[in-house]
């Protein structure tokens, strides 16, 4: 069908306004999204003293946490296909906010657990649904730099999680760092407003003028008149957008995804949730501890902007595979020094390599799929990736009763690590859908040079 391609316009479209409100609150969104996540492992201490529980329970309320974010991740992917991003990040934002909220209100570890869970579905759910949107709305050549640092902010809400609990836990206790997580519920109305919905999605329902008010606001210069046909997006095949992850030569890159996801979760939930606990064990106090935490997450930011930059000139895989790999080496080395400042620089370089390189696998996933199942490869992706987060926080937790040297204990989970970085050396690029939207346009050009020839010679 001829019409104007609202993907071709998108991809070619300047930075503008609509790009940086998009930006601010998916940022903000992904910010109390590490918030959420990052508090329960800061105050995993004083959970454990007042309620008296033990280590493998504490990682096992970290687990069936994660839990939530899978089923939430598989759930809210494939929802959103079917209603819109828009209402999806919505529905998910209210539940995680709302849920943490209510976990103060628990007298105990059993309510507390299930709060927690499910604040998780809104936490699991919420996250590839930006990262679709996003990556949707992004101009093509600056896209994956856009996506990554969107996913700074998981970073900075883990950095103030960790800085407000060491400010509040001494005096005000740990309940006040969950009712911070309110924080989304008074913006509501703004997120409303200013969110897009996606351009696919109302295509698809026919909702035309919608789209092109959202374009004349991408390319306020061209403005498109009343009455505009589009191109369709293609239609979907029959059977289940989960099924077409496996299609067309796609199914070892999709399995190796997963498999990346699955280890970049074991070392963020495994950091996230137990880091102070571990650095305690080894010997530090709970305030350094705690600030161990934002050096983590410093790295992270340092590592996706860096590297998330570089990834749309060298490519993902060289980008991510030695990060997985330097993760592995700076985990193994931290037991060998009491050096504050090398361990400060070690376990920013774990950061880079566990929350930053799964803030650029978003994007390189995003964009490896076609439109009409991007948020089902994401949403599943990260739902197998979230099954890291399950095991993790238990493993960890068993760890602890063991009795082993730091050393081994941060050995054994960099084993992640090298597992992460073996997954991403077989994702194939050459099936991806960004390869074949460059072929398609090197194909237009040559066939723009060859007609231009022939005029030039009948001339």
């Amino acid at each position: 069908m001829n019409g104007v391609h609202v993907n071709e316009k998108i991809d070619h479209s300047r930075f503008r306004f609509f790009h940086l409100s998009l930006i601010f609150w998916c940022f903000f969104i992904i910010l109390m999204d590490g918030y959420d996540v990052v508090i329960y492992g800061s105050v995993v201490p004083s959970l454990m003293e007042e309620w008296s529980i033990t280590t493998v329970q504490a990682g096992a309320i970290g687990s069936y946490t994660a839990a939530g974010t899978a089923i939430g991740a598989v759930v809210f992917g494939l929802l959103a296909d079917k209603i819109g991003r828009k209402k999806v990040i919505l529905i998910c934002t209210i539940m995680f906010s709302l849920f943490t909220v209510l976990s103060t209100f628990a007298g105990g570890p059993i309510l507390f657990t299930i709060m927690r869970v499910i604040a998780g579905l809104g936490l699991g759910g919420v996250m590839p649904n930006v990262i679709a949107l996003s990556t949707e709305y992004a101009p093509k050549k600056i896209r994956g730099a856009i996506v990554s640092f969107i996913f700074c902010g998981y970073s900075i809400g883990a950095i103030a999680a960790a800085l407000f609990s060491k400010s509040l836990l001494p005096t005000m206790g740990w309940k006040p760092i969950f009712w911070i997580a309110a924080i989304p519920l008074v913006f509501l109305p703004f997120l409303m407003k200013q969110l897009p919905e996606s351009a696919n999605f109302l295509l698809s329902k026919g909702k035309d003028e919608e789209v092109r008010k959202i374009l004349n606001r991408l390319t306020p210069e061209e403005t498109l008149p009343v009455g505009t046909a589009f191109a369709k997006p293609a239609q979907k095949a029959a059977g289940s957008p989960l099924v077409m992850l496996f299609k067309n030569k796609l199914a070892l890159s999709t399995i190796m995804f997963w498999i990346s996801c699955f280890s970049a979760f074991v070392l963020i939930y495994a950091m996230n949730v137990w880091l102070p606990k571990l650095m305690i064990e080894a010997g530090y106090s709970l305030g350094n501890s705690l600030l161990f935490v934002v050096a983590l997450n410093v790295g992270a930011i340092v590592g996706t902007i860096i590297f998330g930059r570089l990834t749309d000139r060298w490519g993902f895989k060289y980008v991510m595979v030695p990060l997985y790999f330097l993760g592995a080496i700076a985990l193994s080395a931290i037991g060998l020094t009491n050096n504050i400042f090398i361990v400060y620089l070690l376990i920013g370089m774990i950061g880079a390599a566990s929350v930053g390189v799964q803030n650029i696998s978003n994007a390189f996933v995003s964009q490896y799929y076609r439109p009409e199942v991007r948020s089902t490869g994401v949403g599943a992706a990260m739902a197998f990736g979230r099954v890291g987060g399950i095991f993790a926080p238990t493993f960890v937790g068993v760890l602890l009763t063991m009795n082993l040297s730091a050393q081994m204990n941060f050995t054994l989970i960099g084993t992640a690590a090298l597992l992460g970085g073996i997954a991403i050396l077989f994702v194939q690029e050459k099936h991806a859908y960004y390869r074949q939207e460059e072929s398609a346009e090197e194909e237009t050009l040559t066939q723009t040079q060859i007609a231009e020839i022939k005029d030039s010679s009948l001339t």
